[in-house]
């Protein structure tokens, strides 16, 4: 066990790392995934382990878990709780196999209960939902790329109910700590964060991360306006005292505010451009994709593998719905394709 450095190219690295007294993170692994790894972090009391998200359910991440939890001459079974940030495989599905081995309490935010259910349905394609979102919005060759890749029908083994229901407001005590749960739909409709304000930390899942931006509009049950929920819920955390960030993907970082602010300004501009690109003449959300540029390395969209492809057409469509609500575009639906034009 080690302190935290907060090392943006190493957050990576296996162990277990200390970032405030009793809190520790483990990063765990997430092969062939262009995030590299999950954070998960362990708050240790003598009535045993409370762990904010768990990973995914797959051999390398369990086998890390348990090699860091060792470190801290604890094992899986003093696991009481997990407290999951949202429902994606990698938070959500290590925790509800360890628990039919263990009988830890798993609980999940109650906005997550529609896409879980949609996940549970047996023998489902994993992207039905957005192949056919895809085809509305214009990215017809896309959604067939995508459908021949994940041809195979998924099992639900790994997807079960949780035992409790966040809701907003609600605290949770573990030892010295006391968390509270801020609900921050955007990533996921039921995103929540855990609020330390004793301790000025932030477990943040996926809702604000100190390197990317979090990806909007990828859940089975899709809600009307997800970038605007999601600009909605970091003006909340904004509104909240500052603290450190301890997000799900990368490291350690000393302000929660102060990527907020980043993250507000970059979708702003990306509001302006996604409008800019409508008035040039791009009239679906494939079209717009096309003309922006994408990552740090400002890639075009022709240059993106075939799953980061789909996210981008699907943040652009987010993007377009909010200016649509803002009265900036207008949008209508015409023989299967959404079209969207200035207003």
């Amino acid at each position: 066990m080690t302190s935290d450095s907060g090392d943006r190219d190493d957050w990576t690295r296996p162990g277990t790392f200390e970032v405030a007294p009793g809190v520790h993170r483990v990063p765990l692994p997430l092969p062939n995934d262009g995030l590299r790894a999950v954070n998960v972090y362990v708050l240790r009391d003598d009535d045993g382990l409370v762990l904010v998200d768990s990973g995914w359910a797959i051999a390398e991440a369990r086998t890390a878990l348990d090699a860091a939890l060792k470190e801290l001459d604890c094992s899986l079974g003093d696991v009481r709780r997990f407290l999951v940030t949202h429902v994606h495989r990698d938070h959500y599905t290590q925790a509800v196999h360890l628990r039919r081995e263990y009988g830890m309490r798993v609980s999940l935010g109650a906005g997550e209960r529609e896409s879980l259910a949609v996940s549970m349905t047996p023998h489902r394609n994993p992207l039905a939902e957005q192949l056919g979102r895809l085809r509305l919005l214009g990215a017809g060759e896309l959604a067939d790329t995508l459908a021949g890749l994940t041809g195979a029908r998924l099992s639900t083994e790994d997807w079960e109910m949780p035992d409790d229901w966040f809701h907003d407001g609600q605290q949770i005590r573990h030892g010295d700590h006391t968390l509270h749960v801020v609900e921050t739909p955007g990533h996921t409709r039921g995103h929540v964060v855990f609020h330390d304000t004793g301790s000025h930390l932030l477990f943040a899942g996926d809702h604000v991360l100190p390197t990317i931006t979090p990806s909007i509009g990828f859940e089975a049950v899709l809600s009307a306006n997800p970038l605007g929920d999601f600009l909605g819920s970091l003006a909340l955390v904004r509104q909240r005292p500052d603290a450190r960030l301890l997000p799900a993907h990368g490291p350690v970082t000393p302000s929660v505010h102060a990527r907020v602010d980043e993250l507000i300004a970059h979708h702003g501009a990306r509001l302006d451009e996604t409008e800019a690109a409508v008035a040039r003449g791009a009239g679906s959300a494939y079209e717009v994709a096309a003309q922006l540029r994408w990552t740090r390395r400002e890639h075009r969209l022709a240059d993106l593998d075939v799953f980061n492809a789909m996210l981008a057409v699907t943040e652009t469509a987010a993007h377009l719905e909010l200016l649509v609500a803002q009265s900036r575009l207008t949008r209508a639906d015409v023989d299967g394709l959404r079209c969207y034009a200035t207003a």
